[in-house]
């Protein structure tokens, strides 16, 4: 309870360090020849304390589910295309993965929920205008078509079935690779929402690498020059996605080069360039080189995964990222020539 009392002579018995905190980078817009009566703002919010709740999910479980979903998808485009330009170790290679990755992926989701009949639950009914329960249905029509592919792949038994499998999973594959990146910009999290456009690309060119990576590392040499062109083709989409997200968030995007969150975004640009022109140059000669660097390509894919998660966490802990942006857009509204009164 308060102490504190208004008298004729001011307030007395305030406690200090009590005042609400108003404002940290808070920088209006000055209209030409205005001069500015008082100093502007900073913000921080009322008490230090952050304005949106920081996301409540697990690492090991979130991030996970980012990386094994894309790297499942993303596997199997690139299956089908082994498969049916005669390149059978690729395909089964990435047939066998994309169903341990999916299968690991969906046990990630199901530990986040706490229960497995949460996951049955999502079934029930499918929601479009929902990330969550359309990524459930994409998962539950998936994740069988991925399995009967690399099963009936492995046995041999019926070709025509397996076909259709993996076509059926390839054709799926992309929207598992990046429903996620849209899962995370559905939320309140600044540094995600705030990259809708792009994250997407981002997990797109992500996943293609990391799946590429683990065909050179698993398949037979001979097989892996079309997903070594697939290694650059995704590390060029996922740096070039990335470099314009961040230069369109500005400040926003502080997060993805600051503390952890910043260490395995640069981990992840390093390891992403070496892997692919390591796999580029020297895959198709050297069985060693080809292994080196579809590890390198599937670590720089996992650090991206956990790079983006931590960042969004840091995003929601700092209110500037929430509050100063919405400030910005208010003012700009408000600017002359925006049609809005600026009263």
């Amino acid at each position: 309870m308060s102490t504190s009392d208004v008298t004729k002579q001011g307030v007395r018995g305030v406690r200090p360090g009590r005042d609400a905190l108003v404002g940290a980078g808070l920088r209006r817009r000055k209209r030409r020849g205005e001069r500015p009566m008082v100093p502007d703002a900073e913000f921080t919010s009322y008490y230090g304390k952050p304005i949106i709740n920081r996301p409540t999910w697990e690492a090991r479980d979130i991030a996970g589910y980012f990386f094994l979903g894309g790297l499942a998808g993303a596997g199997s485009v690139l299956a089908a295309g082994a498969h049916f330009t005669g390149r059978p170790g690729a395909a089964r290679a990435l047939k066998i993965s994309s169903t341990v990755a999916i299968a690991g992926s969906a046990a990630a989701l199901i530990h986040d929920l706490g229960r497995p009949a949460r996951f049955y639950n999502m079934l029930r009914v499918l929601r479009p205008t929902s990330p969550m329960s359309v990524g459930s249905w994409l998962l539950g029509a998936y994740g069988p078509a991925a399995g009967a592919a690399a099963v009936l792949d492995v046995t041999g038994l019926f070709p025509r079935l397996g076909r259709s499998a993996t076509v059926a999973a390839a054709l799926l594959g992309p929207a598992v690779a990046t429903y996620t990146a849209v899962l995370a910009a559905n939320t309140a999290v600044p540094a995600w929402h705030d990259g809708y456009r792009e994250l997407p690309f981002v997990f797109a060119g992500s996943a293609v690498a990391a799946a590429s990576g683990l065909a050179l590392a698993a398949a037979p040499t001979a097989e892996t020059a079309p997903v070594r062109t697939a290694a650059l083709l995704g590390t060029a989409v996922e740096t070039t996605a990335l470099t314009l997200m961040e230069r369109r968030l500005g400040m926003v995007a502080e997060p993805y080069g600051k503390g952890r969150a910043g260490r395995l975004m640069r981990a992840a640009k390093v390891l992403s360039v070496a892997g692919a022109v390591g796999g580029a140059a020297l895959g198709g000669r050297s069985r060693t080189a080809a292994v080196l660097s579809g590890a390198a390509l599937l670590a720089a894919s996992a650090c991206t995964r956990f790079g983006v998660f931590y960042a969004g966490v840091a995003s929601a802990d700092d209110p500037k990222y929430t509050v100063v942006p919405q400030r910005e857009r208010m003012f700009s509204r408000r600017a002359p020539g925006s049609g809005e009164s600026s009263d």
